[in-house]
Order: structure tokens, then C-alpha cells, then sequence
């Protein structure tokens, strides 16, 4: 291989290398941007970020905004101090001032709770079903809830997190209560209090909460150093915490949210005038 033939050759290696990596660019920007979406109001545009950390709401409200599901749909609910609601179908042609009733689409989606997410204002959430019928939090296929909150006073995070280490040890104590590996323990237990022999219930009883102790080690919450200061600068609903699924956030437009959880509405907390929503990907 003569020396010309060589300096040819690496010219083009390095110009394949070269261009490779310029072509790349535009491969991460599609990727750092596709999860950007804009929701258009007669109030103004709230632009959105959905979160990959909770996937099965973030790829079904992708799919709904690609079918064009929710153009036209209302924000129905609204209360000032806490969230605007909407997502709802078969809503958009209802007369104004009719009480509107909470209708979802025909599927459910699993509760995705992360410790890290928090219904600061601006935290785009699902909404659903309470827990005496919905005991496994699952969402609702379409409906979500933007945050307005209010400022968080002194001892509310506090409270909030024993709320929900509380919820979070309920959940523990019946799969230990369920798991076969605990049967000879649990029918020990219920024979006990059957029969009214308080040591022996007493016994019992605390073998089996030794175990929740031991399963609940490292699952405890606490909000961290960052968080407490989101709420502190932003304000929000930290009660919702730990109790329904966040799969985005408001990142810019965030008076838009003011503005129609301020609007005149109904006893039933209907806006007075339709608000209707149209959601395009960035």
C-alpha cells in the first residue's frame, strides 16, 4: 500500500468517525426533548414534562395525545388552593352549568409511586378512584390533576410523612399476614385471640410485628433536603403524597394554573365557562 493510498484511506476513516458523531447530535436532542408537550387554553399554554421514572402513565398519555384524545376535553374541576382537573371523556358537549359527572375510559393503570416525585405546583398527577373501591391505587386510563396547592406550613411534611410510613406498614402487615411462609404463625395468632389468651396473642402478635419491622427496614419515607425546599419555594398538595401517581410536571406557563383554578365556577366545582384543552408534543 503506497503512502498516498494510506493518507486516502485515513482521511475517510476519520471522516466517517468525524461525521458519525455530528450525526449523533440530533439523535440526543430527539431524545432529551421527546417527553416535552404543550396544553393550549383560552387562558394561556402550559408547556409539560412528562417523567420516565413512572412509564406506563407517561407512555399512555403519549398515546392518548397522538390519537387526539383529549382536543376538545374540559378542565372540569377546578378548586382554587389545590389542583385543576381534567381528561375526562364525553364531557365537551355538555351544557354549561350542568353538574358534570366523573367518567373515565374503560381501563386502569398501575400505581406508579416514586419516593423522589411530589405534588409540588406544577406536578401533573392521575387521578382515580379512592381506596374503599381502588385499594391498589390504580389510575384512571385519561383523567389527571395539575397542582395549584398552597404554601406548606411548619410540621405539615412531618405529618405527611407519617401518613405515609403509615399507609406504606398497612400494605406490609397484610402481605405478611398473607404469606404462606407466616401460616403456622398466623393460624398460632387467630387460635390465640380466638380463644381469648391474651400472652399467648400477645406473643404472637409481636412475632409477627417483628417481622413487619423487619420488612418495612429501609422502606421507610422522608422527604429529602431538595424536596422540602420545592415545597418551601413553590407551595403544593404534599397530603397527596405517597397516595396517587405523578408522571409530570409544569415547566413553564406556571400562571396558567392560577388563572384557571381562579375562574368563576359552579357548586360542583365546574367552571362557569368551558375550558377546553388542546395537548400537542413539542
Amino acid at each position: 500500500m503506497n503512502t498516498n493510498f494510506k493518507v486516502f484511506f485515513l482521511l475517510i476513516f476519520f471522516g466517517v468517525i468525524i461525521s458519525g458523531c455530528f450525526s449523533s447530535k440530533p439523535k440526543i436532542n430527539n431524545y432529551i426533548n421527546r417527553n416535552i408537550y404543550i396544553i393550549e387554553t383560552d387562558f394561556g399554554n402550559m408547556t409539560i414534562k412528562l417523567f420516565d421514572e413512572t412509564p406506563k402513565h407517561r407512555d399512555n398519555f403519549k398515546k392518548l395525545v397522538a390519537d387526539s384524545f383529549y382536543n376538545g376535553t374540559l378542565f372540569h374541576r377546578i378548586i382554587p388552593g389545590f389542583m385543576i382537573q381534567g381528561g375526562s371523556p364525553n364531557l365537551n358537549n355538555e351544557p354549561s352549568l350542568k353538574q358534570l359527572k366523573n367518567e373515565n375510559i374503560s381501563y386502569t393503570i398501575d400505581a406508579e409511586l416514586v419516593d423522589s416525585l411530589i405534588h409540588k405546583k406544577g406536578a401533573l398527577a392521575a387521578a382515580r378512584q379512592g381506596d374503599n373501591i381502588n385499594p391498589k391505587k390504580k389510575s384512571s386510563g385519561s383523567q389527571f390533576y395539575i397542582v395549584q396547592g398552597v404554601a406548606v406550613q411548619k410540621g405539615t411534611l412531618a405529618r405527611a410523612e407519617q401518613n405515609i410510613n403509615a399507609q406504606r406498614k398497612r400494605s406490609l402487615a397484610n402481605v405478611i399476614f398473607e404469606d404462606s411462609l407466616n401460616a403456622s404463625l398466623k393460624s398460632s395468632f387467630l387460635k390465640a385471640r380466638r380463644n381469648k389468651q391474651q400472652d399467648s396473642t400477645a406473643y404472637y402478635g409481636n412475632r409477627l410485628e417483628e417481622k413487619l419491622s423487619a420488612a418495612m427496614l429501609g422502606k421507610e419515607f422522608k422527604y429529602s433536603a431538595k424536596q422540602i425546599s420545592l415545597y418551601d419555594s413553590l407551595g403544593g398538595a404534599p397530603h397527596l403524597d405517597g397516595g396517587y401517581t405523578i408522571f409530570g410536571e409544569v415547566i413553564s406557563g406556571m400562571n396558567i394554573i392560577d388563572s384557571i383554578a381562579n375562574a368563576k365556577k359552579d357548586r360542583g366545582n365546574r367552571p362557569l365557562q368551558d375550558i377546553k384543552m388542546i395537548i400537542k408534543k413539542l
